[in-house]
C-alpha cells in the first residue's frame, strides 16, 4: 500500500544423466572397487587424525574473530535488551536507546502504517498519538487524511469508515525484510525499512483484488519522553525481486489466511 510521501525460493534442481537417473547414470564396476577401499582407509585415518588433534586444544588453536565491514548488511540477531512493551494501542514501545532499538522502532512503526488500520479514521488518530512526535501528529495525520479521502476509500472497495463492504475482507499488511541505519546520534536517527506487503479486497466481486508489493520506507526517528519516535517517512518502489510462479490463491482462502493468521512485531 503506498502512503504519501513526504516528498514518494529459488528452487535448485540436480542436474538429470542421459537415461534419467538423477545420480548421474549407472555406476562403474571392476577395478575401481579397490580403489575405492584404498580410499575409504585413508579417509578414516585422516579423520583419526582430524579428530586427535582436535582434542589437543589449548595453545592459539582457538578461531580468532575478524571484524566485518561496517558498511555491509549485518544479520538481525537477539540483543539482549528487553523485549519492548506494547501499550493500548497494540503498537510496540519503549525501544532501547541505542541503533537497534532505532531499527525495531523503524520496522514495527512501518508495519503500524502500512496496516489496514490506517484507512479507518478513528484507530489512525490513536496510531498517530502513539507513533509520531507530538509537535508532527497534527501535520502528519492530517496528511494522511487527505490522502485518504472518502472517495479514495471508496474505490479501493472501502466505505468513509475504512471497512470493506459486505461479502469483502480489506487487507493490508507489511512485512519488513530488513533495516538499514543510515545516520544516528544519541536524540536522531535515520532508518531505511526495506518491506513487502499485500493489499487489497478479498470477495468474489472485488475490482481490487489482493496483490503485492515490494517498497522501502524511510523514516527519521526523534528520542523523546523516553522512546524513538516518528518526525518524517518517505516511501520509494522496491528493491523488488522478479516475480515467482506461484499459483493465486481464491479470494476465499486469502480472506481465512488474515483472519486466522496474526502479524508479528519485529524486536531485536
Amino acid at each position: 500500500m503506498s502512503l504519501g510521501d513526504d516528498t514518494g525460493q529459488t528452487r535448485i534442481r540436480l542436474p538429470e544423466g542421459d537415461g534419467g537417473d538423477p545420480y548421474g547414470g549407472a555406476r562403474r564396476a571392476g577395478r575401481s572397487s579397490s580403489r575405492s577401499l584404498v580410499t575409504v582407509v585413508a579417509v578414516v585415518v585422516l579423520l583419526i587424525a582430524a579428530i586427535a588433534f582436535a582434542n589437543r586444544g589449548g595453545g592459539d588453536s582457538a578461531p580468532k574473530e575478524t571484524t566485518g565491514d561496517s558498511s555491509k548488511a549485518s544479520a538481525t540477531a537477539p540483543s539482549g535488551q528487553k523485549p519492548v512493551t506494547t501499550k493500548s494501542t497494540g503498537i510496540p514501545s519503549g525501544f532501547a536507546h541505542n541503533r537497534q532499538g532505532a531499527e525495531s522502532a523503524a520496522a514495527n512503526y512501518a508495519v503500524a502504517l502500512g496496516s489496514a488500520d490506517i484507512l479507518k479514521p478513528e484507530r489512525r488518530t490513536e496510531i498517530a498519538r502513539q507513533v509520531f512526535v507530538a509537535d508532527r501528529q497534527a501535520s502528519l495525520e492530517n496528511r494522511f487524511d487527505k490522502a485518504y479521502t472518502k472517495e479514495f476509500l471508496s474505490s479501493i472497495g472501502l466505505d468513509e469508515n475504512g471497512n470493506a463492504v459486505a461479502g469483502g475482507t480489506y487487507v493490508s499488511r507489511t512485512m519488513p525484510i530488513g533495516t538499514k541505519v543510515t545516520t544516528y546520534s544519541d536524540t536522531a536517527a535515520t532508518v531505511e525499512v526495506w518491506c513487502s506487503g499485500v493489499f487489497g479486497t478479498a470477495g468474489e466481486k472485488s475490482t481490487n483484488p489482493v496483490t503485492s508489493d515490494w517498497f522501502t520506507m524511510t523514516l527519521q526517528l526523534r528520542w523523546t519522553d523516553d522512546d524513538w519516535k516518528v518526525d518524517g517517512f518517505s516511501q520509494k518502489d522496491g528493491p523488488a525481486p522478479v516475480p515467482g510462479d506461484d499459483k493465486a490463491s481464491t479470494a476465499d482462502e486469502m480472506a481465512k489466511a488474515v483472519q486466522e493468521y496474526g502479524g508479528f512485531t519485529y524486536a531485536r
